[in-house]
């Protein structure tokens, strides 16, 4: 039976030196996702290492498919193939919110701290692939109202609403009142404008 993707990544957190070793010797999941993917990439300045996610999604936004391909040490290899891992069967909700939520770097007991920014860049790799996502759907959406955080299926009328009765002013406050925002963050400059351009209702 498979585990949740939640408790997947505890274990990601959790890996022991061997179990980092074996994915670097065998990693799984290297390679291109089938059509449709959607991809991201991150790179490191300092040490010139390169890695690129990409994901197959279905109709009901569960990844389908996480590949991988990296340039760089055994860390970046061994988590970017942990995390491939992980995240397939989530949704893409659930796979940006666990990877951003949880403090993984620091609760990576095996890796040595000078090395924990591997999985800071394996991460951001996902996550900018989670976005290419995001953005896709959206243009895709052929809803009454238009769509602005297409993790968790916010509309723009509602966003505008909250912002209204609520008098909200920031994102953060957007996303901890109809969660618009928690998730891949491809939504955080469409929420800022609507902030920007959404009159609040005065306090009577």
């Amino acid at each position: 039976m498979r585990r949740p993707g939640g408790a997947l990544l505890v274990e990601i957190l959790l890996s022991t030196a061997e179990t980092l070793k074996k994915h670097f010797l065998n990693p799984s999941n290297v390679g291109e996702a089938d059509e449709p993917r959607f991809i991201g990439r991150a790179a490191s300045v300092s040490c010139g290492a390169l890695v690129q996610f990409s994901l197959q999604v279905d109709d009901t936004h569960k990844i389908l498919q996480a590949k991988f391909r990296a340039v760089g040490c055994d860390v970046l290899v061994s988590v970017s193939s942990l995390l491939s891992e992980a995240v397939v069967g989530m949704s893409t909700a659930e796979a940006a919110n666990n990877i951003q939520s949880q403090s993984f770097v620091d609760g990576f007991e095996s890796i040595e701290e000078s090395r924990k920014a591997c999985f800071t860049l394996a991460a951001s790799a996902l996550i900018s692939a989670l976005q290419e996502y995001s953005n896709a759907a959206r243009e895709e959406w052929i809803g009454e109202e238009a769509l602005i955080c297409t993790c968790f299926f916010v509309s723009e009328r509602t966003i505008e609403n909250e912002i209204q009765n609520r008098g909200l002013t920031t994102i953060s406050e957007v996303t901890r009142v109809c969660s618009a925002g928690g998730g891949c963050g491809s939504c955080h400059q469409l929420i800022q404008e609507i902030l920007d351009s959404t009159p609040q209702v005065p306090n009577v």
